[in-house]
């Protein structure tokens, strides 16, 4: 299931995305809009600003702004950012990957073979989704 934090990370990226002017915007603007607690939205936009998809202002007029255009954000970057991994077991991670205590021959797995299919398709519709493709819902 997707985890709270991701929810609203995606939730406040497309708030921010919808912006045409760009500036940035109050955390406490975006919790409001989109009804995220001050202190956990706080949280994961600190997550996003140090992973290099927002920047931030402070003082008057301050607040978080994208530092690329929604177009240039692939929603696989959001998901290992907020999520983690993509694969749901860790043997067929690309990025995560770890070797199954309970299974001998990877090949052999029928539970391998199904979760790599089941990654790459997630892993095609994340690589072939931007930031704007959610923003002109």
């Amino acid at each position: 299931m997707l985890s709270k934090k991701t929810k609203y990370g995606i939730k406040a990226l497309t708030f921010l995305g919808k912006q045409e002017n760009r500036l940035p915007v109050s955390i406490a603007t975006i919790s409001k809009s989109e009804n995220i607690s001050l202190k956990f939205l706080e949280s994961i936009l600190l997550t996003l600003r140090k992973n290099g998809i927002l920047g931030s202002k402070k003082g008057k007029g301050g607040g978080y702004y994208l530092l690329k255009e929604p177009s240039e954000i692939p929603m696989a970057s959001i998901m290992r950012i907020l999520e983690g991994p993509i694969s749901m077991v860790p043997c067929v991670s690309l990025n995560f990957y770890e070797k199954c205590d309970d299974c001998p021959d990877e090949n052999a797995c029928s539970v391998h073979r199904l979760m790599t299919l089941v990654r790459d398709n997630t892993l095609q519709i994340f690589k072939n989704t931007t930031l704007a493709d959610l923003c002109s819902c």
